[in-house]
């Protein structure tokens, strides 16, 4: 044996598996097509938030806290900082699906917030412009992780102890058998005991059978001029997510002090190649984003000034898969985080360890598990 787990795709949930299986003792190897920290799928754009109350389903929220956890620990071992607790304000009208989502999982976990709306939503927060039926929602516990340096922290971490990285290094072929798993990488041949799958926009690339499974779909950030950059420092706005109407604009203050994060992230594109990844951002989407800017956060100048595109890998439910594959021995698959996985990524590496390692986890993964998808 070459080692005894390969770790297939270096990004988020990747990186942080790599950390937490060689923290373990586990002899790992990882293979990246690309660099450590690279743009091509879900990593990029300076941000990701991270919230504990949480709209996608109550479900989540213990995976959060205890995220929340693991990202200060890999903070502290990096002596990097990754992730900033400055508040959330969730923001709609709160008879709608998300909203409730978001209110039960409070109520459930008792969580820290506090509920906002009329005239005192006005007066803390007047960058957004509310409509009567609109409640603002703070999660006293959310924020903004720094996507980039949070891969590159915990790839360097899982080096320091041990582990492995080919960087540049594109996987062929994944040939699983009871004894373990032969991995074929531009050429050369691997041989390991289990592999882990973290392919993110990539997964139906490197294993056909999975391509309805996850769809590759593509991600435009923008970013914006503000009239007076001060009103949009990190302890005067929060991160945000606004629904309104079939629209959803989410983003974060000014990391830079020159430019705020506010993105259009309702239905992304179906990216049918994801080596073709389309970068070029659409006069109309340029337009959409800005009509729903000017509407609902009047102090930003409406017309953006940056435009980047990424991809994340989507179920047909919009939760991830994580756990074995059926079918195919000795192998684990995370992937199909929807758009909403960054945050939760050092707990998801943690349980991909468990896996690995036990055969098994502690956490509550029943609504991840693969075999919800008819494989």
């Amino acid at each position: 044996m070459d080692a005894d787990v390969a770790v297939i795709g270096v990004g988020a949930m990747g990186s942080m598996s790599l950390w937490q299986l060689a923290k373990r003792g586990v002899s790992v190897l990882g293979f990246e097509q690309f660099g450590v920290g690279n743009d091509r799928t879900a990593v990029g754009g300076e941000s990701r938030l991270f919230r504990t109350a949480y709209m996608e389903g109550k479900e989540y929220v213990p995976l959060l806290q205890a995220s929340r956890l693991l990202w200060k620990q890999l903070e502290e071992e990096a002596n990097k900082s990754l992730l900033t607790l400055n508040g959330g304000l969730m923001i709609g009208d709160p008879d709608t699906t998300v909203l409730r989502n978001v209110l039960q999982s409070i109520k459930d976990f008792q969580l820290d917030h506090e509920i906002i709306q009329g005239s005192e939503a006005k007066k803390r927060y007047p960058q957004h412009h509310l409509f009567p039926e609109d409640v603002m929602i703070l999660d006293k516990n959310a924020g903004y992780i720094r996507p980039e340096q949070a891969v590159i922290s915990a790839a360097s971490q899982a080096e320091a102890h041990g582990a492995v990285i080919h960087r540049y290094s594109k996987v062929e072929e994944i040939l699983p058998d009871n004894d373990g798993v032969t991995i074929r990488v531009d050429g050369d041949k691997y041989r390991v005991g289990k592999v882990l799958i973290t392919t993110g926009a990539w997964t139906a690339k490197l294993m056909p059978e999975l391509e309805r499974k996850v769809e590759a779909r593509r991600l435009v950030l923008t970013w914006f001029a503000a009239k007076n950059i001060d009103d949009f420092r990190p302890d005067k706005f929060p991160i945000f997510a606004r629904m309104r109407k079939d629209f959803r604009l989410t983003g974060t203050p000014t990391l830079d002090g020159t430019m705020v994060k506010a993105s259009n992230t309702k239905d992304p594109g179906i990216v049918p190649e994801p080596g073709n990844l389309n970068r070029d951002v659409s006069l109309e989407e340029m337009k959409e984003v800005s009509d729903a800017v000017r509407e609902l956060i009047p102090y930003l100048v409406p017309d953006p000034v940056r435009a980047s595109v990424y991809m994340d890998g989507y179920t047909q439910d919009d939760h991830s898969i994580v756990g074995s594959v059926p079918g195919l021995a000795n192998t684990i698959l995370v992937s199909g985080f929807s758009g909403h996985g960054f945050k939760m990524a050092p707990i998801i590496g943690s349980i991909a360890a468990d896996l690995i390692v036990e055969g098994k986890t502690s956490h509550s993964i029943e609504h991840l598990s693969p075999k919800r998808l008819i494989f």
